[in-house]
Parts: structure tokens; C-alpha cells; sequence
């Protein structure tokens, strides 16, 4: 359905939604993000410490508190509108052309283009939840991953890297990264962070406000197997270290 909707269509409809937040902020300080932003902390916390009745409760009436102020905000109520008003407009156009489908046959074009294998990505994204790899034994692909909030564990001991350079990409909000490497890994670790700490294989940074930090292992331009980190958070911890 909303495949219908075209890009430059639904880059106007973010633009907008993120006019609406700006305006918001600016105009009405806040308005309901800062209780959203505050209901959404206490849900994250409370979620890690649902074992306690007084932590299900809190986690309760937090997530109710966050659901009424997310639904508040100007931008989503924007958005709300404009999916129904797509929907109703998506089902009158329906009603009057039923849609076709037709078979496809291949085509002599189709014939002349470069074969491509779709390669399963190693890890399921998750926005709302922690993460890390197996216990047991699996096969390496590149790590390409993006989160909103919770902790990312990465153990790379339980797999075989490429003789080449293996990428682990994670851009993430709010959480922690835990990242184990062998000792026969070089590596490459670019990390940014708006606030939180790091500790890079005993180099720790217990301040990083709104800072970028390169490190790389002695031969990591002339060994393999090699990884290369690319990590980018708004607030977390980042620790890498060898096992």
C-alpha cells in the first residue's frame, strides 16, 4: 500500500514532522518530548528490572506515561493524520481501479544483467532491545546494525573471520557496546559519542562529550585477519576488549 507513496511524497512528510518537532521545542519548550524522553528512561530502566513488583509497576505506569506523551506531540499526531487521510485516500482509488496483476515473463533485457545472490544479514535489527551474538559457533558476515535503545554484545571468538577485513558497523542511541576479539584479530575502531565512555583494549576515556576517537593495533595494516569498527552513539559506554 504505502509502496504507492513516492520518495520526494515521503521526504516531505518527514520534513514537515520535523518542523512540527522543532516547533515545539522552540515555541512550547519541550511541550510533551521532554515527557516522552523521561517516560522512555524510566521504561528502559525499569524493563532491565521486571523480576520486582515495584519495577512492573513503575515499568507500568511509565510505558502508559510515554505512549500518552508520544502520542501528544505534534509530529505524531502529523503523521497519525496523514496515514489516514493515505488510507482513505489509498481505498477510494482502490474502489474505482481494482488493481491488476499481471504475469512477467523475462525479457531479453533481464537476460543481459549481472546475477546477483542475496546475502542473509547476520543479526535481526532491533530498536527497543538488547542484543548479542550466539554462545555457539556461526558463520561471519559483515555487521551493519542500527538501534534506539539497549546494549549490543558482540563476541567475535564463537566465529571464523574472513582472511580479508571484516566490518562491524553499529549506529545506536541510547545503550551500551561490548565488542570481544581474539588475540590473533588486528584492529581498526573508529568510535563517536555525544556522551559516554570508552575503553579500547585498556585505553579508557572516561569523559567523550561530543568526541571521535581512532585506534588501531600495531600491524592492523599488514595482518589478517583484520575488523574494522565503525560505532557511533548518542549516549553509552563502548568497551572492546580481547578474549
Amino acid at each position: 500500500m504505502f509502496k504507492q507513496l513516492t520518495t520526494k511524497n515521503l521526504n516531505w512528510i518527514l520534513i514537515t514532522g520535523a518542523i512540527l518537532l522543532i516547533f515545539e521545542i522552540v515555541f512550547f519548550h519541550g511541550g510533551s518530548l521532554v515527557s516522552a524522553v523521561i517516560s522512555g528512561f524510566f521504561v528502559y530502566f525499569s524493563w532491565k528490572r521486571l523480576h520486582t513488583l515495584w519495577w512492573k509497576i513503575v515499568f507500568a505506569i511509565s510505558m502508559i506515561s510515554f505512549v500518552l506523551a508520544f502520542f501528544n506531540l505534534l509530529a505524531v499526531r502529523f503523521f497519525v493524520v496523514v496515514t489516514i487521510v493515505f488510507l482513505i485516500l489509498n481505498y477510494i482509488k482502490s474502489t474505482k481501479e481494482p488493481s491488476k496483476v499481471k504475469p512477467e515473463f523475462p525479457n531479453n533485457a533481464s537476460l543481459n544483467e549481472e546475477p546477483l545472490i542475496q546475502i542473509d544479514s547476520l543479526f535481526d535489527e532491533r530498536f527497543f532491545d538488547d542484543f548479542r551474538t550466539e554462545e555457539t559457533a556461526y558463520q561471519w558476515k559483515d555487521v551493519n546494525m542500527q538501534g534506539i535503545y539497549g546494549d549490543r554484545i558482540i563476541d567475535l571468538s564463537n566465529t571464523v573471520l574472513p582472511n580479508d577485513t571484516a566490518i562491524i558497523s553499529i549506529r545506536h542511541v541510547v545503550g551500551n557496546i561490548e565488542i570481544y576479539v581474539p588475540y590473533e584479530v588486528e584492529v581498526s575502531i573508529h568510535h563517536s559519542s555525544v556522551f559516554g565512555r570508552a575503553s579500547i583494549f585498556g585505553a579508557y576515556h572516561s569523559r567523550l562529550m561530543n568526541k571521535s576517537i581512532h585506534y588501531e593495533t600495531k600491524d592492523y595494516n599488514i595482518t589478517y585477519p583484520r575488523v574494522k569498527i565503525v560505532t557511533s552513539l548518542f549516549s553509552g559506554d563502548i568497551e572492546v576488549k580481547r578474549v
